[in-house]
């Protein structure tokens, strides 16, 4: 059975479930262009952020209307107190009102994100003109991280030129982590890669495969190992290993040959943030894979990062994909509400 695409995955989950997705930075000709698409295709409602006049001058640019395009300023909200006064209570002890007026009416990833938070929209992209810090830090200061979950991460989805399907991880957030924290970065990279539709084997990489060579980095990563396996006893892991006996069946007969794991894995767990960054850069520029994300798990409501080099077409996707994390999110809940009846 040939594999589905990613993208193919999430379209089939929000079909018609008009998902809501806030794009903060409407200014930008990329993000405009991809909210107008998504408008006019209907697979999902854009929410767009900013000063009208100024989307306007944008979409002239374009040369697009943007008349049944649905945009939101915070001068002119007419819930803006409504999120001033959650906003408040949320960060209550580090602001008072007044400064949370003032920092949904300067941000629009705030604001943004508070339109999440309360129900206005399902989830948020930006980061094609903001830092990725700028992204993820009001998803962690309001929406925080889900149930179980200790910390946020980034993965990449790697489409390669051969129909290849691999999860990169951490890309974009943690710059080191212990053991205990790579674990949870991987048993929480299984499960999206689940969703995308990739049957995962994780591997934990290293210099070191199996004991090959002896060091306090190939140990933690060991460990970390040991821990994803306790918590998932089904999860499928390896490590540490290299990343050429993680993927290659041949070189794992050699290297790992007891290992049931080695020489499939399409989930890859690097051991620092420097790695995964140059990972995954790699594969892009020098193996003709396309990058797909930054993603973002581990919150609790779907905010996802981009690339400050992004295109339209990457906009546009990533924005479905996090109306796919949206939809998953809502079965989760109800599947935890039903079974606590």
């Amino acid at each position: 059975m040939a594999q589905v695409g990613i993208l193919d995955q999430a379209i089939k989950t929000i079909e018609g479930k008009n998902l809501t997705i806030v794009l903060p930075e409407g200014k930008d000709e990329r993000v405009l262009e991809a909210a107008i698409r998504h408008q006019e295709e209907g697979l999902l409602q854009p929410i767009v952020l900013g000063d009208q006049g100024e989307i306007q001058k944008t979409a002239d640019k374009l040369g697009k209307s943007i008349s049944n395009i649905k945009i939101l300023n915070p001068e002119t909200f007419e819930n803006f107190d409504e999120l001033v006064d959650s906003f408040a209570e949320i960060r209550k002890g580090k602001i008072d009102r007044e400064e949370a007026e003032f920092i949904l009416r300067r941000d629009l990833n705030y604001f943004g994100v508070m339109l999440v938070k309360s129900g206005y929209a399902d989830g948020l992209v930006s980061g094609a003109i903001h830092t990725t810090a700028d992204t993820i830090r009001p998803a962690l200061q309001i929406i925080r991280t889900k149930p179980g979950q200790k910390r946020v991460s980034g993965v990449m989805v790697m489409l390669g030129p051969n129909g290849e399907q691999l999860v990169f991880a951490d890309t974009a957030v943690n710059i080191t982590l212990e053991a205990d924290e790579l674990a949870e970065v991987a048993v929480e990279t299984s499960h999206t890669a689940k969703s995308f539709g990739i049957d995962p084997y994780v591997a934990l990489l290293s210099f070191s495969t199996l004991g090959s060579a002896h060091h306090d980095l190939a140990t933690k990563v060991a460990r970390a190992t040991a821990i994803a396996r306790d918590l998932d006893p089904e999860l499928r892991v390896e490590g540490e290993i290299q990343f050429d006996a993680a993927i290659d069946p041949k070189t794992a007969a050699n290297k790992a040959p007891k290992s049931e794991v080695a020489g499939k894995c399409n989930v890859f767990i690097f051991p620092d943030l420097q790695a995964g960054n140059i990972g995954y850069k790699i594969a892009q520029r020098l193996g003709g894979y396309k990058a797909l994300g930054p993603i973002l798990q581990g919150l609790n409501a779907p905010v996802n990062d981009l690339s400050r080099g992004c295109s339209a077409q990457d906009v546009y996707e990533i924005a479905i994909i996090t109306a796919m994390q949206a939809s998953e999110r809502a079965r989760e809940a109800a599947e935890r509400a039903a079974s606590s009846k």
